[in-house]
């Protein structure tokens, strides 16, 4: 049995809504020994009424990108049937007005575009929490940030 992380639980319990960056998909799917604890109690997170998860499909492009380079057609195909069916989670087109609002946290933040443009999504909806491993997004304002591998070291300490 897995241990929850009692921080990560009060973070997922502060937010109705909240952004998902790439990496967290990638950790669960390739369950990453030092991060899929984490990634398990966010996507349990996910399972409850209240919960909502966003992210941009920019993250379906991230995640795909080696099972194609393997020409692994399987892998793909249980990426989306996993990704694309899960229970409050939304996948978010990059409308004009995302682009846009990625492009003005780009410049204000110096954020790599697929940075920008997770958060200008996550902005969008109204997320009012994002989970990363990229501390480029504790910049953004209007964000609740938590890093995985900030939870990693508080855990190795205590």
């Amino acid at each position: 049995m897995e241990v929850e992380d009692s921080r990560l639980a009060a973070f997922l319990k502060r937010h109705r809504r909240i952004g998902l960056d790439t990496c967290i998909f990638i950790y669960q799917i390739e369950e990453n020994l030092n991060y899929v604890h984490l990634t398990n109690q966010i996507f349990e997170w996910l399972r409850k009424p209240r919960a909502e998860g966003v992210t941009s499909n920019l993250t379906m492009l991230e995640v795909l990108v080696q099972p194609y380079r393997d020409a692994d057609e399987e892998r793909v195909d249980s990426f989306y049937a996993l990704l694309s069916t899960y229970p409050h989670l939304r996948w978010i087109d990059v409308t004009l007005s995302i682009a846009d609002r990625a492009a003005h946290l780009r410049s204000e933040y110096a954020l790599r575009t697929p940075d920008a443009i997770q958060a200008a999504t996550a902005l969008s909806e109204n997320a009012t929490g994002f989970i990363s491993n990229d501390r480029s997004f504790q910049k953004v304002s209007g964000l609740d940030v938590v890093i995985l591998d900030d939870l990693l070291e508080t855990t190795d300490e205590s």
